[in-house]
């Protein structure tokens, strides 16, 4: 008898053991299964939008009273349309661009602003960490720059109480390597602006109006991100003087200037954005962009004198160890006609020079080499009259 309950208690065990088993397949297999019918969800869906014709773009030319709006389709004609319920009324005014449904070609859904992707690719520098004290010399040139520039954005109550419109920009002008776009991000900096920068050239495109919206575009960003400085450099490419005659692409780029000269002195006030603008070619430059309320500044940007070179050098080499051996006034006084990037291209070249010699301090001599070989053959129309020595003195 002890056998037999033995036998059935050890059957009892194995049969739960068993239903046990069971119940966590049966939990695996509806787990599986919530699994599958997502699955299945999801590519029902994936096959429902592959299957939806798609909608049309348009932009909203009025909004009517009953529901309806009049659109700009991009397939042409003008249409009075309907306005779905599920449509934000307030998003939509003139200019807005929406979608269209289309079987009855009503207002679906209000899409967002179209940024050009040239305006997206745009170096955006929020803060830059140049300052004044990184450019060397030029004292008035930065002093005539922080009157047009920094004042208006840093103190724009003053011009209210003198009851002035402060300048809208300023046009800097002088030879290659001379500091003109280190100027922009100092004073960018100054004034915790933010600092776009673009090329002239990349607003030449190839489709008539390309250009012109990307500058609408540019300027809008400006205006979003204000207090904001935009930096165009090398404006002749795009500024030239306008000719009656000339080839497609020169009427598109006149259409490009026209539409920087209404920006700059249109309807729309800039109020925080100020403009600069470098060019090595000013005699290029069309009259209308150099008449006061454009421009309200050109001012020069000469290669450094005396003075300037040896600052140059000394902001440049403030992070080097130098020999004692090292006399920057000399090097400022040989180095007559060389702009700040001709400067900095010799402190590069002499710490080579070190690095080829296994040092790790730039002595006298690796500064003389780096001057003979980026000052030598190179043609310098700039070549200014050197101090005098009472001059060199008082620097010294």
């Amino acid at each position: 008898m002890s056998g037999i309950g033995i036998d059935n208690t050890s059957k009892k065990a194995v049969t739960e053991d068993y239903v046990r088993f069971l119940e966590m397949r049966l939990q695996e297999l509806q787990a599986e299964l919530q699994w599958v019918k997502k699955e299945r969800e999801y590519y029902r869906n994936q096959v429902e939008k592959m299957m939806t014709p798609p909608l049309v773009e348009a932009t909203v030319l009025e909004v009517l009273d009953d529901d309806r709006a009049i659109v700009k389709s991009t397939t042409g004609p003008n249409l009075v349309v309907r306005i779905l319920g599920s449509v934000d009324r307030e998003a939509l005014r003139p200019g807005v661009r929406v979608a269209l449904n289309q079987r009855g070609s009503a207002i679906v859904e209000v899409l967002p602003t179209r940024e050009d992707p040239y305006v997206r690719a745009m170096e955006v520098i929020e803060r830059p960490n140049v300052r004044w004290e990184d450019v060397g010399g030029l004292e008035d040139v930065k002093q005539l720059v922080r009157e047009v520039v920094e004042l208006p954005l840093k103190y724009p109550e003053m011009f209210k109480e003198v009851g002035i419109e402060p300048p809208k920009g300023v046009l800097l002008y002088g030879p290659p390597g001379t500091g003109k776009t280190l100027i922009a991000k100092a004073v960018a900096g100054e004034t915790n602006a933010t600092f776009i920068k673009l090329v002239a050239s990349e607003l030449a495109q190839k489709f008539v109006g390309e250009g012109a919206r990307i500058v609408r575009e540019v300027f809008a960003l400006a205006r979003k991100k204000a207090p904001s400085i935009i930096l165009i450099d090398e404006i002749d490419a795009i500024a030239g003087k306008r000719m009656e005659v000339g080839t497609s692409g020169e009427r598109e780029i006149n259409r490009t200037l026209t539409q920087l000269l209404a920006e700059l002195d249109g309807f729309d006030p800039l109020d925080r954005v100020k403009v600069i603008a470098t060019t090595n070619r000013l005699d290029v430059i069309d009259p209308a962009l150099l008449r006061p309320g454009r421009f309200d500044r050109i001012i020069e940007v000469p290669p450094p004198d005396y003075r300037g070179r040896l600052e140059i050098f000394r902001i440049h080499t403030r992070r080097m160890k130098l020999g004692k051996d090292v006399d920057l006034a000399y090097l400022a006084k040989i180095t007559e006609g060389a702009t700040g990037a001709d400067i900095k291209a010799i402190c590069t070249e002499a710490g080579y020079n070190a690095i080829r010699a296994r040092r790790k301090v730039v002595k006298m001599e690796d500064f003389l080499k780096a001057v003979e070989s980026v000052l030598k053959g190179r043609f310098r129309p700039y070549v200014q009259t050197g101090p005098s020595e009472s001059e060199e003195r008082h620097v010294i």
